[in-house]
């Protein structure tokens, strides 16, 4: 499956909300582009969870160009589209690899945002990539964290380093960076607990974690990733706030991306915490994480609308 169709997979719901709305709004041929016309778009892009901001500016934008117009789904679909890619754009780097010796990812979230599968996903495809990738299984405060990474680097053929349940996680990450170094692996990705952001002494500690890899590999880690469960919506947003905080993150991967129709809070992300969101999870398969691209996303959102009532 490629990018455009795996986006479209994890999307289904979103572009589903979108479908039945816009059919709703298009029944006549052509619709006046008037105040109460725009006012029915903006509920729907707010219905995606894109957020007031962003749902303001496609509105304006429709405001702006077809004011008191008589205008077709085709326009009004064109300049959204077009629109919606413009406040996603971001540079084309899912992950900034070390320029000289292994590249190292720290990956964190809030319990149960779809962390691990997550990590072994970004795994599977760095390896098909050529990569070769240690685990660092830091997340020694879950019962059962590392029984999960374990059976997920199984799956993936991936070496994993281990702790004892209670232990030291910056010590794991410690060992498992030296292990990559050792073998002289590509990619060492450090899973960490996941933790309510308001959980000071639990961030007290990723901040450790990060500190420990940056002396033993100068520069690094290379990316902290934050998981976002989707299907949480807005409340994404303040937890990015928070772990950016304590460790300055990176980028986004966005997990069950296909569990919700709230897929516009990549928007939301982008505009209010600046982190560009890199990867999607759209399936539970290995296989499902796909790049983020603004290009492909907003076409997959947009997909199977149709371009007449």
């Amino acid at each position: 499956m490629g990018l455009f169709d795996k986006l479209k997979q994890g999307l289904k719901k979103t572009a589903q909300l979108l479908r039945t709305d816009v059919r709703d709004l298009f029944k006549t041929k052509g619709r006046l582009v008037d105040e109460a016309f725009l006012e029915q778009w903006f509920e729907i892009l707010v219905k995606t969870d894109m957020g007031v901001q962003a749902a303001t500016e496609m509105v304006d934008e429709l405001r702006s160009a077809c004011h008191n117009r008589v205008v077709e789904m085709e326009e009004v679909l064109g300049r959204l589209k077009q629109k919606l890619k413009d406040l996603l754009r971001q540079p084309a780097e899912p992950i900034h690899f070390a320029a000289s010796g292994p590249t190292v990812i720290m990956v964190c979230g809030v319990n149960g945002c779809g962390k691990t599968t997550s990590i072994a996903k970004l795994a599977h495809l760095l390896k098909l990539d050529g990569k070769k990738v240690i685990l660092g299984a830091a997340d020694t405060f879950r019962a059962g964290a590392v029984s999960q990474l374990s059976i997920w680097a199984e799956r993936s053929r991936t070496e994993i380093v281990k702790g004892e349940q209670g232990s030291d996680p910056a010590a794991v990450a410690h060992r498992a960076l030296a292990r990559t170094v050792e073998s002289g692996a590509d990619v060492c990705i450090v899973d960490t607990a996941g933790r309510l952001q308001t959980q000071q002494n639990l961030m007290q500690q990723l901040t450790k974690i990060h500190r420990v890899l940056g002396k033993q590999v100068p520069e690094s880690p290379h990316e902290v990733l934050l998981v976002l469960d989707a299907t949480t919506g807005q409340n994404g947003i303040s937890q990015a706030k928070h772990f950016t905080d304590a460790v300055q993150c990176t980028g986004i991967i966005l997990a069950k991306l296909d569990g919700t129709a709230k897929g516009g809070v990549v928007v939301a992300i982008r505009q209010q915490v600046g982190l560009p969101v890199k990867f999607v999870g759209v399936g539970e398969h290995l296989e499902d994480l796909a790049e983020f691209d603004a290009d492909s996303f907003v076409d997959a959102m947009f997909e199977d609308l149709g371009l007449s009532a």
